[in-house]
């Protein structure tokens, strides 16, 4: 029996030894391309739409656009091809809307910030200076703020409502102004209006110059689209002619739909790389 509580106190002792060497447990951070989609999400209006789901919808819909195609024109191959077509559909979709609420996110910052350095020159504490932009700014823009008042309201904790207001927003500029607001409310500052006023006259030089540009590019994304959906829609067209396409089960016909869609996916991407101005990251996530 003593051997026994010895033992048991020698295990004791080992683990206290070792509580103090085990290695800290590094929170789990979301994967890039899951943290990007989130984001893509949010900007299309879609936050209540999870990653997870979208893939899953996609696929659903390149299921039965491939069963149906397949069944159409005979051809499993050509059903296939249409069906990664019609998966890639929901994520174009979310890419157009998220890029379309851009555009029009970014003519109004400059109107946010004025908003912002208005309400901090009129005395307004910082946060009150954030949720009077719910009453006061861009309609498109009001209801992240306001939501943000709500926030701050019932927890008063302004650094994690600053942090929900930007996931909400999910945007770069948006994170640039939060990060500017968490910066002076912590160290201080008097220059916090003339910031302000700087970022909205750079904020506007920014979108009329990037609008010109893309009001100038604009045929060459247009052109990239067409070309890349000119012959698929010859092919969509043949699948409704019978037995048209059977030839393409063959592993020459194979080789030549698998080739076609690698030459259009390579074209297509290089022509819109071409057209389209880079899009900012969000580096202060």
């Amino acid at each position: 029996m003593g051997a026994l509580w010895g033992l048991v106190a020698g295990l004791g002792v080992f683990l206290v030894w070792w509580s103090f060497w085990a290695p800290p447990v590094e929170p789990r951070r979301a994967s890039t391309w899951h943290a990007s989609l989130s984001d893509r999400l949010v900007q299309a209006g879609a936050g209540a739409v999870t990653p997870g789901a979208l893939v899953a919808t996609a696929t659903g819909l390149g299921l039965v656009v491939a069963m149906l195609i397949g069944g159409l024109s005979g051809s499993a191959v050509v059903g296939v091809g249409f069906g990664i077509l019609a998966a890639r559909g929901p994520f174009a979709l979310v890419n157009a809307r998220a890029r379309r609420r851009a555009d029009e996110s970014r003519r109004l910052w400059p109107d946010v910030v004025d908003s912002l350095a208005s309400g901090v020159r009129a005395g307004l504490t910082l946060p009150e200076a954030v949720a009077q932009v719910g009453t006061r700014g861009p309609d498109p823009l009001r209801e992240p703020f306001v939501l943000f008042g709500e926030d701050y309201r019932a927890s008063g904790r302004f650094h994690d409502s600053l942090d929900l207001l930007k996931a909400r927003l999910a945007d770069p500029v948006a994170d640039r102004i939060v990060e500017t607001l968490r910066l002076t409310r912590e160290v201080g500052g008097t220059d916090l209006g003339q910031t302000l006023r700087t970022l909205a006259d750079f904020l506007r030089a920014d979108a009329r110059v990037r609008g010109e540009i893309e009001a100038r590019q604009s045929w060459t994304v247009n052109a990239a689209r067409l070309a890349a959906a000119a012959p698929w829609v010859v092919l969509a067209m043949l699948a409704f002619r019978g037995q048209s396409l059977v030839a393409y089960n063959s592993a020459v016909g194979v080789t030549v739909l698998v080739a076609g869609a690698a030459a259009t996916v390579v074209a297509y991407r290089l022509m819109i790389r071409a057209g389209r101005l880079t899009t900012e990251e969000r580096v202060l996530r």
